[in-house]
């Protein structure tokens, strides 16, 4: 073990060597700290949480000093964050502006974050707490994975977050993804290398360059989607405005439905609870469904069923299943539920999703899982198609039960799309037609290519994945982020050849 943690300054000794001392002075000097400044913190909290406030406390989240909110009481940003990279541990150390304030006269509770640090080294969120007029100093909020891009970052609560939001049930629970990306400079162009040379610069700067290999010329814009503005994907999935396509069908007005998809991941915060969290178990689709890469939405085919377009009308049911499995002991499953038979019915804009539930056993047909808006009245069709994407969908009280009580009556779970033929010839859409969304709407696990990632597991697919490391990083569990590359290359790159150091990944027990 020893011997693998110093290979990096092996190597970059190695390199010095090769090149001389010159270079052996730039890389004595990537010991140092280099700066950081610009950069944006967006994270959620909780999507649970954040409905709760602003639904049954009838509370409020007001963001502020430079922190924002997404639209559709979406994920938070926090801005101008600033502090270093260490070279010597590979540690990126964040602190941001802004504070956010979290009230309700209805359950009576009024509290403030601010301060919002992120430590890749010790893999936490920390922040200021205000409540009661008292403030609590770098309360750790929330454990994080931490990946070479430092995007969609899994989260994990803490003890002391459950505390601060006040239920003991959010301690351990999975969080919303965190992104911590840098904001481009305006003035800057990007390149295909870095801008650093081999001069002795004390205030080294991460540059915006949009290569992300593995070369000489790694940087700070990793995942250029979500470093261009996080605070818009944030909000995404929860702002996209459903709608029906709006043009004439060679289809009668009312008949039977040829064919069909529909796209819907259930909860991100879900799936990833059973593959990576507390569950640590597997998700398998069968039976006509697939699942995106990157433990992503479902798709479920072949739909049957009928419409009627001029009454708005439209009922359709889908083959497929998924499996949820998790809390294994001595073989058997503390958690085992299989959706199938999904079901949609829509009536004037509104309607319902089902599907048969089978948990650990004992099947209940027909289970009204969700409240559905499609946020528009009216069924059109082009090119005999209907086709619905971000259709919200809120859990109902059945559908709570479905899940263990595992999430209240009436939160919002991943919106649902779907596509359906209205005649053999018609040609449905590429992929699921869903937007696969996740609680926070930054990031939905999926690639978005509709493929099927087989079965997931464990510590991750055994499918291919979108993010984070691949190759021998992957391997090793050792990763450097992203984020704090460019700063890295300013440091250690002589003579166009640059040392790429990896940083020792913080393992999850």
């Amino acid at each position: 073990m020893a011997a693998h943690r110093h290979r990096p300054l092996a190597l970059a000794a190695a390199v010095a060597v090769a090149l001389g001392a010159g270079a052996f002075a730039v890389t004595s000097a990537s010991a140092a700290e280099a700066p950081l400044k610009d950069y944006e913190l967006t994270w959620g909290i909780k999507q649970s949480y954040r409905s709760y406030v602003t639904g049954m406390a009838a509370g409020t989240f007001t963001p502020s000093g430079g922190a924002t909110q997404a639209d559709g009481n979406g994920a938070f940003t926090f801005s101008d964050g600033s502090g270093t990279y260490d070279s010597g541990t590979h540690a990126v150390r964040l602190g941001f502006a802004g504070s956010l304030k979290i009230a309700s006269k209805l359950h009576g509770f009024e509290l403030t974050l601010s301060d919002v640090r992120f430590d890749s080294g010790a893999a936490k969120i920390t922040a200021d707490v205000t409540s009661g007029g008292t403030t609590q100093d770098d309360v750790p909020l929330a454990e994080v994975t931490v990946t070479r891009t430092m995007t969609d970052m899994e989260t994990r609560l803490t003890k002391e977050a459950a505390t601060v939001l006040g239920s003991a049930g959010y301690e351990g629970a999975a969080g919303d993804p965190l992104s911590v990306t840098q904001k481009p400079a305006a003035t800057q162009t990007p390149t295909a290398t870095p801008t650093a040379t081999a001069t002795d610069s004390a205030s080294p700067e991460p540059t915006s360059s949009t290569s992300t290999s593995a070369s000489a010329s790694p940087t700070s814009s990793a995942s250029s989607s979500s470093s261009a503005s996080p605070s818009a994907s944030a909000s995404a999935s929860e702002s996209a405005s459903p709608s029906a396509s709006a043009s004439g069908t060679g289809a009668p007005a009312r008949g039977e439905i040829a064919d069909g998809t529909l796209g819907w991941g259930v909860k991100q915060s879900f799936r990833t609870y059973v593959v990576d969290g507390a569950a640590q178990g597997k998700i398998t689709a069968s039976g006509g469904a697939t699942q995106a890469a990157g433990n992503g939405a479902f798709t479920f085919t072949d739909a049957t069923g009928t419409y009627d377009t001029g009454a708005d009308t439209l009922s359709a049911s889908f083959k497929g299943a998924v499996n949820f499995k998790g809390h294994e002991a001595n073989g058997s499953y503390g958690l085992d539920l299989t959706l199938s038979d999904l079901g949609a019915e829509l009536d004037g804009g509104s309607g319902e999703l089902t599907a048969d539930v089978d948990s650990l056993g004992e099947t209940s047909d027909d289970v009204v899982l969700a409240d559905l808006s499609t946020g528009t009245a009216g069924l059109t069709a082009k090119d005999d198609v209907i086709t619905l994407d971000g259709v919200t969908a809120k859990l109902t009280k059945a559908g709570a039960e479905a899940f263990g009580g595992f999430y209240a009556e009436g939160a919002e779970l991943d919106p649902v799309g779907l596509s359906v033929a209205l005649s053999d010839d018609a040609e449905l859409p590429d992929g699921d037609g869903s937007d696969s969304g996740s609680d926070s709407g930054s990031g939905s696990g999926s690639d978005g290519s509709g493929s099927s990632s087989g079965t997931t597991g464990g510590a991750g697919t055994t499918g291919s994945t979108t993010g984070g490391v691949s190759g021998a990083l992957a391997s090793t569990g050792s990763q450097m982020p992203a984020g704090a590359l460019g700063a890295a290359a300013a440091v250690t790159v002589a003579a166009g050849v640059g040392v790429v150091v990896a940083m020792r990944r913080r393992q999850n027990a």
